[in-house]
């Protein structure tokens, strides 16, 4: 069995702390303040990519790990 793994980050410059991402993912995203931050920048949760669609101003960004051979 393959677990596709994810790199999560947020641009804090962009990040308008709306919390979108923190209830779609929680495990993954949480409010510091008026900013979301990464409560884990490598995960297997595939909710990150529906809070990267959610957030209204593009601060989130997910890519796919590569699969070790």
């Amino acid at each position: 069995m393959v677990i596709k793994m994810y790199k999560v980050k947020i641009n804090k410059k962009e990040c308008i702390g709306c919390g979108s991402c923190e209830a779609l993912c929680p495990h993954v995203f949480a409010m510091d303040g008026d900013k979301a931050v990464v409560k884990q920048e490598l995960t297997e949760k595939e909710c990150v990519n529906e809070a990267e669609a959610a957030c209204a101003t593009k601060a989130i960004s997910v890519k796919k790990v590569p699969d070790k051979k």
